[in-house]
């Protein structure tokens, strides 16, 4: 898995590893994910994660631990409890998390929790969605002549309702503005921002399955983002701005395949 020069940090008993696993494509984790994953005793994995990734920790006891909205939910007390219960055992905890854990992850949280209980711990960063799912649907998030700042937002809180967040700040200080579990509430994130100025017409990318085989971008216009985002059935990485104009140049020529797992020829017995 390594080359021969590199290696890896000693993954010890009784510490936790907090895992980004990027946003989707198995190929987009680094190096210190494999290797956590490939050493660990116990995942506690997103209920996104995929199952090529979760594939790559052999032996390791698979132990859903993550939030859907309108499905399973675990509470957060109880991830950052049972996080620590196992790595008392003298176990190799990974808490696997989609993207990265400190983008919208909740991974500050599971840090300050190990901290308070004495737990060893290491965050491996990964690429987080609104980096890569762009990247990867042809949308570059900043872009010389058209778009100097950029700002991660979630669509949100912790209840599920509409983020507290200043939108009327954020459509003035921001040319691009990509939006995170903001599927439900994105035709209410729409007008505060076409109330603050930004333009019914300007460009909205809504992108599916972010860099998977599955993945889906359908371009509309903040007057109808609401209703277009209404009708995917998967979450969607929410992209407003002028760069959403490049990806009709880019997309035709793009590679964009995500590694796959590699199926295995069975002959008759």
């Amino acid at each position: 898995m390594f080359p021969p020069h590199l290696q890896p940090p000693s993954f010890d008993q009784g510490s936790v590893w907090l895992v980004g696993a990027g946003p989707g494509d198995p190929g987009l984790l680094t190096l210190h994910a494999a290797h956590a994953l490939s050493e660990a005793d116990i995942v506690l994995h997103d209920a996104l994660v995929s199952t090529e990734i979760l594939a790559m920790a052999p032996r390791a006891v698979l132990e859903p631990a993550g939030k859907r909205a309108g499905g399973d939910r675990t509470p957060q007390l109880r991830i950052n409890q049972r996080m620590v219960q196992l790595a008392r055992q003298g176990l190799r905890v990974v808490r696997l998390k989609g993207g990265d854990p400190l983008v919208f992850g909740r991974g500050g949280e599971e840090a300050l929790a190990l901290v308070a209980a004495g737990i060893p711990f290491r965050i491996v960063p990964g690429i987080s969605a609104g980096i890569g799912g762009t990247a990867s649907a042809g949308i570059p998030i900043t872009h010389r002549g058209l778009a100097r700042s950029v700002a991660f937002a979630t669509g949100h809180d912790s209840s599920g309702t509409l983020a507290d967040t200043d939108w009327a700040a954020l459509a003035h200080g921001s040319e691009v503005v990509v939006l995170y579990m903001a599927q439900r509430q994105i035709g209410a994130i729409a007008e505060r921002l076409m109330a603050a100025g930004r333009d019914a017409d300007e460009a909205v990318a809504l992108i599916a399955d972010a860099t998977t085989a599955r993945q889906t971008v359908t371009v509309t216009t903040l007057r109808d983002a609401g209703r277009d985002a209404a009708v995917s059935a998967s979450p969607l990485l929410i992209v407003i701005g002028p760069v959403v104009a490049l990806r009709p140049l880019l997309a035709g020529w793009q590679q964009t395949e995500p590694m796959t797992v590699r199926r295995q020829n069975v002959g008759n017995a």
